[in-house]
């Protein structure tokens, strides 16, 4: 089977589509879990709708939840289990026969975990939504972009990923620790949009600070500033400066020839002059240029990369963000590596990424279905 990992003996049915789901039983199988994927809607994978690059290190069947005999299997799977998690709309589980209390029957301790738009309680919880409502409803898309313009949508999915995949592990994780000391399973509920709140601390004390509500492109983390904000090259490209301690701040005023602005890090009455002084200054040359002149200064200025450009980058080479997985035949598939660096137990990517549906032979054999059997099902629309 797989090799040790942190969660190396831990069984996870994985009941969910997209992406938050999945992403969190990703992270479970990079640390050495063993992941059962489980789906029954084949029009995600002939609408593209299956997102490959979160299936490595998992086995993926097929099977249809609202056949007798799919809740048979299904069934068979949970007594081997030791986490359920589903990424339905509220009560879609229930109506499904798969929800909590009818797991729990079969497997008492097991760990369940829910991840949803709105929660599984309050007035949305039965309302569609993807990673941008949540965002919206949260509070945080309105802190996003420039002033006066609207909200930009992120270019990655921070409510599915963060919220609802990050959110998922670490509710795992809490509730295997507590069950490992008192026996007992227990249910997860996790809410993308309570997830994308949580992250508002810095906004939130902002706002006591102030006294006011902040704006969208006006805080101290976001563009109000020169000594936090992004600059044009005369390539066109970006940096980012990050200089806000009140040390770095200088000395990259005084590295530019504006060593008097290095006393006005913080000053409204000022700040425009500033940042379109700083404007100007780094307009002047590429963002090669800068780069190559400001890194060793250590001040906190970076080029705004491309990913294609971050993805071959030194860095994230050097740390194993990028790696090269064995698809067979002499064929590799490049896969991002794993975040969280363990070192007596690290996660690795063992497996690449597993098609839809194409383990449900080998583990209907596994769970004692013989041949025809299997064929039966396939006749029934049951895998």
């Amino acid at each position: 089977m797989l090799s040790k990992g942190a969660l190396t003996g831990i069984t996870v049915l994985d009941l969910s589509r997209l992406l938050p789901g999945p992403y969190c039983s990703m992270i479970l199988a990079d640390h050495g879990a063993r992941v059962i994927a489980i789906e029954d809607k084949k029009q995600y994978a002939a609408d593209g709708l299956f997102l490959p690059t979160v299936q490595r290190n998992k086995e993926h069947i097929s099977l249809n939840l609202k056949s007798s005999q799919g809740q048979e299997i299904f069934f068979r799977l949970v007594n081997k289990a030791d986490v359920v998690m589903e990424g339905f709309r509220p009560g879609v589980a229930q109506r499904l026969g798969v929800d909590y209390e009818a797991v729990r029957r079969v497997k008492e301790d097991i760990i369940y975990c829910s991840i949803s738009g709105y929660g599984q309680t309050g007035p949305l919880r039965e309302r569609v939504g993807h990673d941008v409502n949540y965002l919206a409803r949260s509070g945080v898309l309105d802190l996003i972009g420039e002033p006066e313009r609207p909200p930009v949508i992120p270019g990655i999915q921070i409510a599915d990923i963060a919220g609802g995949g990050l959110n998922g592990v670490i509710g795992i994780l809490l509730a295997l620790v507590a069950r490992q000391r008192t026996g007992l399973g227990q249910y997860i509920d996790i809410s993308m949009t309570d997830a994308m709140a949580a992250l508002l601390p810095v906004a939130q004390y902002a706002q006591e600070l102030d006294n006011k509500p902040p704006r969208r492109g006006d805080n101290l983390l976001s563009h109000r500033f020169a000594c936090y904000n992004t600059y044009e090259t005369a390539d066109g490209r970006y940096l980012a400066v990050g200089a806000l301690e009140g040390r770095f701040w200088r000395r990259l005023c005084t590295h530019l020839g504006v060593a008097d602005y290095g006393e006005l890090q913080f000053d409204e009455g000022r700040k425009t002059e500033i940042v379109n002084t700083l404007r100007r200054i780094f307009k002047t040359k590429t963002m090669a240029a800068w780069e190559e002149e400001l890194s060793p200064l250590d001040m906190g200025v970076s080029a705004v990369l491309t990913m294609e450009e971050a993805l071959a980058s030194p860095l994230l080479n050097a740390r194993d963000m990028v790696v090269a997985v064995p698809r067979g035949k002499g064929q590799n598939e490049t896969a991002l590596g794993v975040a969280i660096k363990l070192s007596a137990t690290p996660g690795s990517i063992r497996a690449p990424r597993a098609g839809f549906g194409e383990s449900t032979r080998q583990i209907l054999k596994e769970l004692g279905y013989t041949g025809e059997d299997i064929q039966r099902f396939h006749e029934l629309d049951v895998i």
